[in-house]
């Protein structure tokens, strides 16, 4: 499913475009850390738009792939450290080729 361009959602919102019932979803925020949306001055909880793909995400590991919560909440960890590692290594060659075309530019 895709998510629509938006800043914010409201736990409603996320609801309707995830197909999960808000107390799921705040049970959820206690389950996987990585899961914390904000919240207005109201109290009411407002998700990003990676807040809700992550949503979709565990729906995907808990009901489609009959993951245990703990399981899920372990293969989204690995995959944010993935990520993570991509991140940075990409971070580290960026780095590398602009080293080397200083050097070059002194030699």
């Amino acid at each position: 499913m895709e998510v629509p361009d938006r800043l914010y959602f409201r736990i409603g919102e996320v609801s309707t475009i995830t197909g999960v019932p808000p107390y799921v979803l705040r049970y959820w925020e206690s389950e996987f850390p990585a899961l914390q949306p904000r919240k207005s001055g109201g109290g009411q909880r407002l998700y990003r738009k990676r807040d809700v793909a992550m949503i979709l995400e565990i729906k995907k590991l808990l009901y489609q792939e009959r993951y245990t919560v703990a399981g899920a909440r372990r293969r989204m960890t690995e995959r944010e450290e993935r990520a993570r590692r991509m991140e940075a290594r990409a971070a580290l060659q960026r780095l590398r080729a602009g080293l080397e075309g200083i050097l070059k530019r002194l030699s």
